[in-house]
Formats: C-alpha cells, sequence, structure tokens
C-alpha cells in the first residue's frame, strides 16, 4: 500500500523574502570572512618581511664579525663538516670560504685523529676542550691553542661545533720578547746598581787618599832614618872588625851618636810597624767596603758594617760634622754585607750633603733590635724633607741636589736593595727636626734566637 503523503504547499510571499534575507546574510559572512583572511595575510606578509629584514641584517653582522675577528673561527656541524669560517683562517689557507664548505674540520690540522678525539669528547660531555694543534696553514704550518665549544638545539642535543683557535707561536713570541726585555731590566738594574756604588767610591777617594797618604809618609820617612842609622852603624862595625883599639871605639862612638841612635832605631823602627798596621787597615776597611755583595747571603754585624761605611763617608766629605753611634753593640743579620754597606753610605751621603755649610752638623746612627727586626736609623739635623716630596723620594732619578750634585738613584737603589734582603727602608715616623730614615733588616737566625 503506497503511502499517503498531504501535498506540498505553494511557497508563500513570506518564505520568499526569509530566503532572499538568508542568502544576502550568508554572501556577507563569507564578504566578512574573506575580508578577515585577506588582513590576516597582509598582516603575516608583513611580518615575513620585516623577519626577512631582520633576517638580513643578522646575516650581515654575522658575515662582518666572520670577516673581521682576527682569532681563527670554523662553524662546524654534528658531523664535523665546515659550515662557517672567519676571513682569518680563510686568508691562512689560501683558501676561499666556498671551497672549504662541506669539507672535514679534521683535514685543515696536521693532527686531524687528535681533532676528531676532541670532537668526540667535546659531543659526549658537551663541554668545551681545549686542545693544541697545528694549522696546515700557508706557507708552512702554524701552532694554535683551539677551543672547541659544543652548539646545542632547542632540545639540549649537540648539533654543531664552534671552534676558535689563536696563534700560539705569536703568544710564544710576545712571551719570548717580555722575558728579554724583563732580563735586561734586571741586567741594567744590576748594571745601576753598581755604577752608584762606584759614584759612592769615587766620592771617597780624597779621604782614603788622605788616610793612606799619612801613614805612608810615615814609613818612608822612617825608613830614610833606619837607612841612615844602618850606616852609622855599618861605620862603627867596620872599625871593629878592622880592629881598633879600645879608647878609639869609645871616640867613635861619641862622633857617631851610636847610643842616641840606638834608642831613635827602636822608636823608628816602631813607628815603620805602627804606620804598616794603619796601613793594613785601611786596606782591609777598603776590601769590605768594596765588596759588590754579589756572592751568597751570610751573617754579618750590622753595627759594624755601619761603622766602617759612615767613617769613610765621613772622612771624605765632612769636617766639623759630629758623627754618633748609639744602641747596640753589636747586631748580627743576614744578607750581603757589600749591599748593607752602600745603603749605610748612601743614608750618610745624604745626611752630610744637606749639613753642608751648617756649623753644629751631628748624624746620629742607631741600631736596635725592635720584634725581631735589627733597626738602624740614620738621622740629621738638617733643614728635614718637605712634605710635599716626601711621597717621591724613593722614585728612581728623582733629586733635590743641583744638576751634577746627584743622579737621583741612591734612595731608590738602597729601597731595593732593602727589600731584597726582606727588609724595609721608610722615613722615621716620628722627627721633628731634621731627617730621619730608618732601614729594618730580619735578624740572623742566632741573633733573634738569643
Amino acid at each position: 500500500m503506497e503511502p499517503n503523503f498531504p501535498p506540498l504547499a505553494s511557497t508563500s510571499p513570506l518564505m520568499a523574502h526569509l530566503d532572499t534575507r538568508l542568502a544576502d546574510q550568508t554572501w556577507a559572512d563569507v564578504i566578512a570572512a574573506m575580508d578577515r583572511n585577506y588582513a590576516e595575510l597582509v598582516a603575516y606578509q608583513e611580518r615575513l618581511e620585516t623577519q626577512n629584514t631582520e633576517l638580513q641584517s643578522m646575516r650581515g653582522f654575522l658575515e662582518s664579525v666572520l670577516a673581521s675577528v682576527s682569532d681563527v673561527l670554523i662553524v662546524a656541524s654534528r658531523l664535523g663538516k665546515i659550515e662557517q669560517v672567519s676571513a682569518s683562517l680563510t686568508s691562512r689557507m689560501g683558501r676561499n670560504a666556498a671551497a672549504l664548505q662541506g669539507e672535514q674540520t679534521a683535514r685543515l690540522f696536521t693532527q686531524p685523529s687528535a681533532l676528531q678525539h676532541a670532537l668526540d669528547d667535546c659531543r659526549s660531555n658537551r663541554a668545551p676542550v681545549s686542545i693544541e694543534l697545528e694549522l696546515d696553514a700557508v706557507p708552512a704550518p702554524m701552532p694554535y691553542e683551539l677551543v672547541i665549544a659544543p652548539r646545542l638545539d632547542d632540545r639540549g642535543r649537540v648539533a654543531g661545533f664552534v671552534l676558535t683557535g689563536r696563534s700560539v707561536g705569536e703568544l710564544r713570541q710576545a712571551y719570548e720578547a717580555l722575558a728579554h726585555s724583563h732580563d735586561e731590566l734586571k741586567a741594567m738594574q744590576g748594571q745601576l746598581v753598581r755604577n752608584e756604588k762606584l759614584a759612592s767610591l769615587g766620592r771617597l777617594l780624597a779621604g782614603v787618599a788622605h788616610e793612606l797618604n799619612n801613614p805612608i809618609s810615615f814609613v818612608y820617612a822612617n825608613a830614610h832614618a833606619l837607612e841612615r842609622y844602618a850606616g852609622k852603624f855599618e861605620t862603627y862595625f867596620d872599625r871593629v872588625t878592622d880592629g881598633a883599639s879600645r879608647e878609639e871605639l869609645i871616640a867613635l862612638r861619641e862622633e857617631l851618636r851610636l847610643d842616641r841612635e840606638l834608642r831613635n832605631l827602636r822608636e823608628a823602627v816602631r813607628g815603620a810597624r805602627d804606620g804598616a798596621e794603619r796601613v793594613r787597615d785601611i786596606v782591609a776597611d777598603l776590601r769590605r767596603l768594596s765588596a759588590d755583595g754579589s756572592g751568597e747571603i751570610a751573617q754579618f754585624d750590622l753595627v759594624e758594617v755601619s761603622r766602617v761605611a759612615a767613617k769613610w763617608v765621613l772622612r771624605g766629605r765632612a769636617e766639623g760634622v759630629d758623627l754618633v753611634h748609639e744602641g747596640c753593640d753589636s747586631l748580627m743579620v743576614q744578607g750581603r754585607a757589600g749591599h748593607i754597606q752602600q745603603v749605610v753610605m748612601n743614608l750618610v751621603q745624604n745626611a752630610l750633603d744637606v749639613l753642608e755649610g751648617q756649623e753644629d752638623g751631628r748624624v746620629v746612627l742607631s741600631c736596635t733590635q725592635e720584634n725581631g727586626l735589627a733597626v738602624l736609623q740614620v738621622a740629621d739635623n738638617g733643614p728635614g724633607i718637605e712634605p710635599d716630596l716626601a711621597a717621591m723620594i724613593f722614585d728612581p732619578f728623582f733629586t733635590t741636589k743641583p744638576v751634577g750634585k746627584g743622579t737621583g738613584l741612591g734612595l731608590s737603589i738602597s729601597h731595593k736593595i732593602a727589600q731584597e734582603h726582606g727588609g724595609t727602608l721608610r722615613p722615621c715616623p716620628q722627627q721633628p727636626n731634621g731627617a730621619c730614615f730608618r732601614l729594618e733588616l730580619p735578624l740572623a737566625p742566632d741573633a733573634e734566637d738569643a
């Protein structure tokens, strides 16, 4: 039995109007969606253009960096193939960047297996590795210190490597040049020390000549007297040998005044011996004074060294200046006596220079023991040190003396010598009148125990 459907009603005007409005709304929605999509496409295109511009700028920046970096720079893939290189590498290899791309990085070096092993370590440990290799450069291989750093992707996996290297040969040349300059500086410093000491000794020549002239002249005069006495005794003994009578010998003895000459003979011998001993002592002092101190470090008496040095400076330069020694009778220190003598001579010499022309000049050397240190102070009653100059007195070539009167090296070298002995040289903390310098040296082990 066929179904009985109701007949379809004819389309009413209302339905037709609704269909028209729905069709217009659909087209409006489609056009609005198209407008939104177009706007999004335009914005997306603008973002792409902006990112492309930034990418081009970044690429140009990276290319300028690779072109200007002075160290060797290699960017390699995870498999060790070259992706980018710096211009410094291409210039050393004599090849362009395009020819190097895709080549194994290890082939650029004379020890490819060592580089490959370093790459494996960097990949497994994910940490930079340092290694020294020779780059197969033109015209000859060059040693480089390479630092291999891993490149990690977003997931933390090793995506490649960055190799940076600096020429070790240039560094070695720089270090060699620095070492050579240091050796030359040390040699010049030693030469300055010797020259300053020779200058100090030269200023003492007048006093040395005077000290030697007196005993030598005394010995020379006594030698003439001894020669005259010897002639008289030879005459007398010749007459004895010829068999002269007793009366003749008594008369000859009176004539030659042998009794008086015998007494004078003993005085002449004693005087010649005293003069010779004086010369011996002067020569011994000069030998101690002129010792360069370049030998091994030994124990010596600071008091004795200061007495000898100050005595010779005073003899050579000044009259009417009182030189006073105070404090310990003996103070054993360890070092080079010749160098410490030079320090004392420089300090006393400076004191005498400022006291020149002053009637009541006085230089005081005091030796004491303080807190395990031997302390020597050299003070004068001169005009003292100006506060503005106190900070510069130890600078090399600084001097307040007139041109030709000083080199400006005495205090600087003395300060250096004190430091080399483990001590210090500085102005005294409190000195109301005149100038005072304080030399501190470590005591000898035996003296410190005592």
